[in-house]
C-alpha cells in the first residue's frame, strides 16, 4: 500500500529544479566583466571536483553564433576546475558561456554567464541553463536509484538474518533473496543505461547511443556501477546452488556486503568534500546498518507471515537490530555534521530541513522498534512458560506409559487381568495465533513501511546540495553575482507620455561599471525618447552629482565606463525628456558593494 504513494512522491520531487553537489566558486573571467583584451581562457574554480563532458562548454559571440573551442580540460589548479581554450582573436562585444559538468558525487550542475570585450553590446544569444536534468530521465533515473537502495538492503538484510538469526524455515528468505537480487541487477544497469542522458540533460532516447554508453563506461560512475555489477555476479553463487549444497554465509558474504556498500560510497556524498577516506568508511558502515536493520525486519515479517520463527530468532534479531542502530546513530552524526557545517544551516537550506525530516522518520522508526522489541520480550517470555509446560506433560506422559504395563499384569477380582481402556476420542482443535505474535506482527511491519518512508528521503537527500558546500560556494564568490537592475517609473503628465526606464548597472560594485538604460513606453514596448540622463549622489559623503554620461545606441542607451569610486547606497536620479518641452526626473536608491 506504501509503494504507490512512495514513487508518485518520488516523480514529484524529480520534475522540480536540478540540485547538484559541486557548486561554481569563481569564474575567470567574472561574470559581467568588460576587458580590455580578449582573454585566451574561461576557468571555472568548484567547491569540489567535477567530471568535464564533451560539451563543457558553449560559448556565443554577440551576434549569437558558437565559437569554435578547445578541448575542455583541468587548469594546473586541479580538479576543482574546468577550462577551454578560446580563438586567438574575439570581436567586441559581450559573449554568453553556458557550461555543464559533472560533479564528484556523479551529479551533474551547469550555469551561464556574460563577459564583455572592449565594449558592451545587446546580444541576441539566449541560453537555456535549466533544468539541469531532463525531467523524465530525472524521474526515471531517480527511481532506479531508489529501487537499488531498497533492493540493497533487502539483499544485504535478508542475508544478515539468515546467517546471524538462524531461522528454521529458511526457504521462503531464499525466494526473498533472489528477487532483491534480481531487483538490484536490473536497476543497476537501468541506471548505467540512463546515466549518459541523465549527466547531458537529454530525454531517455539520449540512452541508445552507442558513443554515449562507451563514455559512460570509461566515466568514473560508469566504473563503479561495473564494480556492483561484478559483484552481484559473485553474490548470486550461493543463489544458484541447490539446498543441500548451500552452504553457511560467512566471511565471504560480509566481504561482499561490504564491497556493494563502497560503491554507493564512492558515488555520492562521500566521495567529495573533506576527509574523504573517514566519509566514504562511515557511509559504508552507515548504508551496511540499515540494511541490516531494515532488510533484516523485511526478513523478519515475511518469516512472521510465511514460516515457523522461534522466539530464539526474534531475540537474536532484536540484538543485531540494537547493534545496527548503534552504528547509525554514530555515522549520521558525523554524516549529518560533515554535510551541514553549521548550525544554522539544519534550518537555513533544503538539504537541512530534508534532514530533519529523515530525523523525525527515524525516530519514529526508533519508536516502532521499541514496541516490537517490547513484544518481543513477551514472546520469549511465553514461549519460555509454554516450553516448562510442554517438558511437564512429557515427563507426567512417560510416567504413565511406565504404570501401565503393571496395571496390565494385576488379575480382576472376577475373570481374568483388567483390558485396558480404550482411549476416549478426541476432537483436534486448530491451534490459536498467539496475540503477543499478533502485535510483534503489526509492530515489525509498521517499522518497515517507515523504513521505506527512510530510503525516500536519503534518496532524495543524496540529490540535494549539501549546506556546507553551498556555504561554501557563497564564501567563495564575488560580493555581487551578476548585475543591478532598477526599473525606474516616469511620468510627464501628457497623453502617452508615461512609461518606465529599466536601468542595467553591471556589477554594481565599487570601481568601473557599466550602465546601460532601456526606455519603455505605455504598451511596454520600447519607446525612442530625444534625452535621458542619469547622475549619481552619495548624500552621506557628500560625493556628486556623477553624470552618468549615457550616449543614445540607437535603441537604448549605455556609457562602458562609469566609476562609483565608494561602496554604499547612491541616488540615481533619472531624468527622461519625451520632447522639447515634457521631461521628468525621478530619483531612486541603489546599493553599490
Amino acid at each position: 500500500m506504501l509503494l504507490g504513494p512512495l514513487l508518485v512522491l518520488l516523480l514529484l520531487a524529480g520534475t522540480g529544479p536540478a540540485s547538484a553537489h559541486a557548486a561554481l566558486r569563481a569564474t575567470d573571467p567574472e561574470d559581467g566583466t568588460v576587458l580590455k583584451s580578449a582573454p585566451r581562457h574561461l576557468t571555472l574554480t568548484f567547491t569540489e571536483s567535477v567530471g568535464l563532458l564533451d560539451d563543457s562548454f558553449r560559448v556565443l559571440d554577440p551576434d549569437g553564433r558558437r565559437l569554435r573551442t578547445g578541448e575542455p580540460t583541468h587548469a594546473q589548479d586541479g580538479s576543482e576546475t574546468a577550462r577551454v581554450t578560446l580563438p586567438a582573436k574575439l570581436a567586441q562585444g559581450t559573449y554568453t558561456v553556458a557550461w555543464r559538468v559533472v560533479s564528484a558525487d556523479s551529479h551533474p550542475v551547469s550555469g551561464a554567464f556574460t563577459f564583455s570585450v572592449g565594449r558592451e553590446s545587446l546580444t541576441t544569444a539566449t541560453v537555456d541553463t535549466g533544468p539541469t536534468e531532463d525531467p523524465a530521465t530525472k524521474s526515471l533515473y531517480n527511481l532506479a536509484r531508489y529501487l537499488a537502495y531498497l533492493a540493497a538492503a533487502l539483499l544485504i538484510g535478508a542475508a544478515a538474518f539468515m546467517a546471524v538469526c538462524r531461522p528454521p524455515d529458511a526457504p521462503v528468505l531464499l525466494k526473498l533473496l533472489r528477487a532483491s537480487w534480481w531487483t538490484l541487477l536490473g536497476v543497476t544497469l537501468a541506471l548505467l543505461v540512463l546515466r549518459a542522458p541523465y549527466e547531458t540533460g537529454e530525454g531517455p532516447l539520449g540512452a541508445l547511443s552507442v558513443d554515449s554508453l562507451g563514455r559512460t563506461l570509461t566515466s568514473r560512475p560508469g566504473v563503479v556501477l561495473l564494480a556492483r555489477l561484478g559483484l552481484l555476479a559473485v553474490a548470486a553463487v550461493p543463489l544458484v546452488r541447490p539446498a543441500r549444497q548451500r552452504k553457511p554465509y560467512g566471511w565471504g558474504g560480509a566481504a561482499l556486503a561490504v564491497g556493494l556498500a563502497m560503491t554507493w560510497a564512492a558515488g555520492e556524498h562521500a566521495s567529495a568534500g573533506i576527509q574523504v577516506p573517514l566519509a566514504m568508511t562511515s557511509s559504508a558502515l552507515h548504508l551496511l546498518a540499515m540494511a541490516v536493520w531494515l532488510g533484516g525486519l523485511a526478513a523478519l515479517l515475511v518469516t512472521l507471515y510465511r514460516a515457523h520463527l522461534t522466539p530464539a530468532t526474534v531475540t537474536r534479531f532484536s540484538r543485531l537490530a540494537f547493534a545496527s542502530v548503534t552504528v547509525l546513530v554514530v555515522t549520521g552524526v558525523y554524516q549529518s555534521w560533515r554535510g551541514l557545517g553549521s548550525w544554522d544551516a539544519l534550518t537555513g537550506t533544503t538539504y537541512g530541513r530534508l534532514l530533519t525530516l529523515k530525523l523525525v522518520a527515524v525516530a519514529l522508526l526508533l519508536g516502532a522498534a521499541a514496541l516490537s522489541r517490547r513484544w518481543t520480550a513477551r514472546l520469549a517470555t511465553t514461549a519460555d512458560v509454554e516450553a516448562v509446560d510442554a517438558e511437564t506433560v512429557v515427563r507426567e506422559r512417560a510416567q504413565e506409559r511406565v504404570r501401565e504395563p503393571e496395571r496390565e499384569l494385576v488379575p480382576a477380582a472376577v475373570g481374568g487381568p483388567v483390558p485396558p481402556e480404550s482411549p476416549s476420542p478426541r476432537t483436534e482443535v486448530p491451534p490459536a495465533v498467539d496475540p503477543h505474535r499478533r502485535a510483534l506482527r503489526r509492530s515489525v511491519l509498521a517499522e518497515v513501511g517507515v523504513g521505506a518512508v527512510v530510503l525516500l528521503v536519503t534518496t532524495v537527500l543524496t540529490s540535494t546540495l549539501p549546506g556546507r558546500a553551498q556555504a561554501e560556494a557563497a564564501a567563495g564568490a564575488p560580493a555581487v553575482i551578476g548585475a543591478s537592475v532598477t526599473n525606474v517609473p516616469f511620468d510627464v503628465g501628457t497623453p502617452g507620455g508615461h512609461g518606465k526606464v529599466q536601468i542595467t548597472l553591471d556589477p554594481g560594485r565599487v570601481g568601473d561599471n557599466s550602465i546601460e538604460a532601456l526606455v519603455y513606453g505605455p504598451d511596454g514596448g520600447v519607446s525612442v525618447v530625444p534625452e535621458l540622463r542619469v547622475s549619481f549622489t552619495h548624500p552621506a559623503k557628500d560625493i556628486g552629482p556623477l553624470d552618468a554620461a549615457l550616449t543614445d545606441k540607437g535603441g537604448y542607451w549605455s556609457n562602458s565606463f562609469l566609476n562609483l569610486p565608494i561602496a554604499g547606497r547612491w541616488e540615481m536620479k533619472v531624468t527622461v525628456r519625451t520632447s522639447e518641452v515634457d521631461q521628468v526626473s525621478v530619483t531612486r536608491t541603489v546599493v553599490v558593494r
